[in-house]
Order: structure tokens, then C-alpha cells, then sequence
């Protein structure tokens, strides 16, 4: 599983980059979806968000999952490009596969790398 240590995490599967405000699925998450062939971004660039709200819907071959916001603030951008290459999300969820970009800061409740590995591992019991 591939987390990386810059990024902070949600328990419901999201990561927020700190630096830049980039939100998107973990590795984990798409790996428990599948194949992912469906991505909804339901908020627009310049809308005001909070945190653990929802902000995106993502259907695989496996399941449907709602995404939410790991972070409050003002969404500065959205990946239009997702909704045409909804498989990004399993080959490049931490790249390529960002969802949308907040201006703002992350939630106390987020945990580093460490925290959510062992968070992922105790549900894979």
C-alpha cells in the first residue's frame, strides 16, 4: 500500500496535500473499489466547503462510495479531466487522480501516514 508521508489522511479513505490543497481517494480505497468506472465531482471551483461533507461520488465494477472533504475552505480548482478517465483513480491516485484543490487547512481529526497504515491494517482483520 502506498502512502505517502507528505499527505494527511482521513479514516473514510480521502488524502489533502498540505502544501498545494490537492484532495483524492488513497491507494487503499481505490484498491478496495477495483476498477473505478465513474467519477461525479459534486462541488464547483470557488464553492465554500466543510469538512466531512461530501464532494464527490465515485462508482467501480465492486461498489459506489461517496468522497468527502477532509478539509474546509474554498475550492480553488476541480479535475474536469476525471470525469472522462474515471480509471486515474486506480493508476495514479495520488497524482494524476487529484479531485479538487482547497484553499484552506486540514481538519484536526486527519492523521499522518503511519496512523492511517495501521488504521488500514486493522480493517483488513
Amino acid at each position: 500500500m502506498n502512502t505517502p508521508t507528505n499527505l494527511k489522511y482521513a479514516q473514510s479513505d480521502e488524502w489533502f496535500d498540505p502544501a498545494n490543497g490537492a484532495v483524492g481517494i488513497t491507494d487503499y480505497a481505490q484498491n478496495q473499489l477495483s476498477d473505478i468506472v465513474f467519477v461525479e465531482i459534486l462541488v464547483e471551483e470557488g464553492d465554500s466547503i466543510e469538512a466531512g461533507k461530501p464532494i464527490a461520488s465515485i462508482e467501480s465494477v465492486k461498489a459506489s462510495s461517496e468522497i468527502y472533504a477532509p478539509a474546509s475552505g474554498k475550492v480553488s480548482a476541480v479535475n474536469k479531466a476525471l470525469a472522462d478517465k474515471p480509471e486515474t483513480l486506480n493508476s495514479d491516485p495520488f497524482g494524476a487522480g487529484w479531485m479538487i484543490k482547497i484553499e484552506g487547512s486540514a481538519s484536526d481529526s486527519l492523521i499522518d501516514s503511519t496512523a492511517y497504515e495501521a488504521h488500514c491494517a486493522s480493517r483488513n482483520h
